[in-house]
């Protein structure tokens, strides 16, 4: 950064929490507002969530989860006092935390019920395919196979979607799919032979 750049960032002044929230909720929106709130406030919920969940996984996931759930209030102009930034996000991270708990309460309270009447699950004792050998088999299959594989298990799209994006039937899509499986897994197991 040049001393110029350095002398004008210096003395520019910083926005306050509620000039954010509002520049956020205009109608064009601000994506250098959304920026700056995202920076000041993610080491806040960052700690807010390491002290309440004592796992970094955990915290990590509550940065994302209370800033998209302000964002979008924000953009929608949900927000009815922006002075109360701050007090909105501790208690949006305070309500996720109360809220995972409770599920993992009710999680746990349904295992304990019903644990017994579950049937042992085996682990299946076949092999499992190694990420070359997927990638290999995956470049053998023709383009439209390939394409309806990786976007109905990669980008997790139903049916309809993957058609619409090239050009088939949503039941086209789904034998598509099914005859590339099909040649995936004979491709995997005719590799894993002696």
């Amino acid at each position: 950064m040049s001393a110029y750049a350095a002398a004008v960032h210096e003395t520019a002044p910083t926005p306050d929490d509620s000039d954010l929230a509002r520049r956020i909720a205009a109608p064009r929106g601000d994506a250098e507002a959304e920026t700056e709130l995202c920076r000041r406030f993610a080491p806040r919920i960052r700690l807010y969530g390491l002290r309440h969940l004592r796992s970094a996984a955990g915290a990590a996931d509550l940065v994302q989860d209370v800033l998209l759930v302000t964002l979008q209030k924000l953009r929608a102009g949900a927000l009815r006092d922006s002075g109360k930034l701050a007090s909105f996000i501790l208690g949006t991270c305070r309500q996720m935390v109360i809220d995972g708990r409770r599920g993992a309460h009710r999680r746990e309270r349904i295992l304990e019920t019903f644990s017994a009447s579950l049937p042992e699950l085996a682990a299946e004792s076949g092999p499992v395919p190694d990420s070359q050998r997927l990638e290999h088999c995956l470049a053998r299959l023709a383009e439209r196979e390939r394409s309806v594989l990786i976007m109905t298990f990669y980008d997790d799209r139903p049916a309809d979607q993957v058609g619409a994006s090239l050009g088939l039937s949503p039941g086209n899509v789904r034998v598509i799919r099914h005859r590339g499986i099909e040649k995936l897994r004979l491709c995997i197991e005719a590799q894993e032979a002696p």
